[in-house]
């Protein structure tokens, strides 16, 4: 079984701290290996690393150390020389501790698939999970761990069978997000991210704010200032793009001229100048993909082509 990097580091950071003299959370440190059997295997493995960084580093001691206490005068710089040589060694173990840790990390086998504007592709895992990949979508899957995931850029709606022993993680940007036995749609362009869910619940970074999103919930976290807010939805609105509806609710024109493109395929920009002006209300595509001009009517807005592109605007 592929080890979780969230348990990875927390091995990583056990081994550090439980190799101090001073060391005295043996309890909790216990209670963290017996939690799981991913711990003890996680564990083991970083604790080997930094087992064969030691020995590498002992092993190249200082040069002639047979001779450094011939002369009595030298004793002094000698302790001094030994001390910054531990230092090092120790620095030494770290940074190959380090690299074992980021080549553990990397070593997932993973490969990406990419889904075009204005097409939808559904992607099954292990049995009772599937991805259904929106338009203008990059996820990366691993081949040996069908319950790892990474969303580079776009929508997806998770359908996840949950297991308590391997819980689905997903991650976006910098955050992660772990399955309750849920059903999440997860919306990632540029620097926004948002997590709504209609079934079971998600954990968002238990490493850090550890908030759970429950159903009829969406999460967002504001790209400019991290901010994080919890809001109210409609548990029949998550994932309705996938029925050919969107929905929005106080939405930038910039937003929805990304959502537009991405979901029909058709070239939409927000107005110079227009782009931070809001909108709501709920409109089907099928009418946007016949005709764009459509959406001035469904959403109150001016619609014109320029080009290959449609730009909307107040009216």
């Amino acid at each position: 079984m592929a080890i979780d990097e969230t348990i990875r580091q927390q091995a990583l950071d056990w081994a550090l701290r439980a190799g101090d003299p001073q060391f005295e959370e043996w309890e909790a440190f216990t209670s963290w290996l017996e939690a799981d059997p991913a711990h003890g295997q996680a564990y083991d493995a970083v604790a080997a690393a930094v087992a064969d960084a030691a020995d590498l580093v002992a092993g190249a001691g200082p040069a002639n150390d047979d001779d450094l206490g011939a002369v009595q005068s030298e004793e002094a710089s000698l302790r001094s020389s030994r001390r910054r040589w531990l230092g090092g060694a120790i620095a030494a173990s770290l940074a190959l501790v380090g690299a074992f840790t980021l080549w553990q990390a990397n070593s997932r086998d993973l490969y990406r698939i990419d889904v075009a504007p204005g097409a939808i592709r559904t992607v099954a895992l292990d049995p009772g999970t599937r991805i259904d990949l929106g338009g203008d979508t990059a996820i990366e899957l691993d081949r040996d761990d069908p319950r790892y995931a990474r969303l580079e850029k776009g929508q997806a709606l998770f359908t996840i069978r949950h297991d308590d022993a391997h819980p689905f993680r997903l991650k976006v940007g910098e955050d992660t997000l772990v399955d309750v036995g849920t059903v999440f749609d997860v919306r990632h362009r540029g620097e926004e991210m948002s997590v709504a869910v209609s079934e079971g619940a998600v954990q968002f970074n238990p490493d850090d704010q550890n908030q759970r999103v429950s159903p009829g919930q969406i999460l967002r976290r504001n790209g400019q200032d991290g901010r994080i807010t919890l809001e109210a939805i409609a548990p029949d609105r998550v994932g309705e793009w996938r029925e050919g509806r969107l929905t929005f609710s106080d939405a930038s024109l910039g937003q929805v001229a990304a959502d537009l493109t991405s979901s029909t395929g058709i070239a939409f920009d927000a107005a110079p100048g227009a782009s931070l002006v809001s909108v709501s209300g709920s409109l089907r595509l099928a009418p946007i993909r016949k005709d764009p001009r459509a959406l001035g009517a469904l959403l109150g807005l001016d619609v014109r082509r320029e080009g290959d592109r449609w730009i909307i605007g107040e009216r």
